[in-house]
């Protein structure tokens, strides 16, 4: 998604949205992200510009003073960046893999069932097709990726083959090395 090389050079657009896009914004961010309603003033003011940033393959950003916070694919839910969701690691429904895919997810693959099946891995069976997840590994304390499931966890025990999980962001790619947009 965001691969190595994401830079302000991909950004084609910068628009400062209306008070009322900023309004939905928001509460979409809310509905999705419960856990964020006591500190949603203070992520999102209501006061400071919110800019959204169109990006190559239908990408949005959205910023607060030239940080990236959350993003989205075409009119698909928020996503918090990584930075965002180790300041708040517990905002979002959490899956985690064993050793074994660490390397691979950090590399920017998709998450195959199996490396959530595994001994090492957990599954949380509340987890719905299409949803945004933070992915965990197995003896770390911070998510290494966040990623968009493409079937229900419990389809993903039972399947137990294919992708699982569509990696969007992880450690170290560019919007990770993108601490602001200038």
């Amino acid at each position: 998604m965001f691969h190595r090389v994401f830079s302000s050079e991909e950004v084609s657009a910068q628009n400062q949205v209306k008070a009322s896009v900023q309004r939905k914004i928001r509460q979409s961010i809310a509905d999705e992200y419960p856990g964020l309603e006591p500190v949603l003033e203070d992520l999102l003011p209501k006061k400071s510009p919110l800019i959204v940033a169109k990006c190559q393959n239908h990408l949005n950003l959205v910023l607060v003073n030239n940080v990236p916070l959350f993003f989205n694919i075409r009119d698909g839910p928020y996503m918090p960046t990584l930075r965002l969701l180790h300041q708040y690691p517990n905002i979002m429904k959490k899956l985690q893999v064993d050793r074994g895919a660490i390397r691979f997810v950090l590399a920017g693959a998709n998450i195959m069932c199996p490396g959530l099946t595994s001994p090492g891995g957990v599954l949380d069976d509340e987890v719905g097709a299409e949803t945004p997840v933070a992915i965990m590994a197995e003896g770390k304390q911070h998510a290494l990726a966040i990623g968009f499931t493409k079937m229900s966890a419990k389809d993903i025990r039972t399947i137990n083959k294919g992708i699982g999980i569509d990696n969007m962001h992880y450690l170290n790619d560019g919007l990770w090395k993108m601490e602001r947009l200038d």
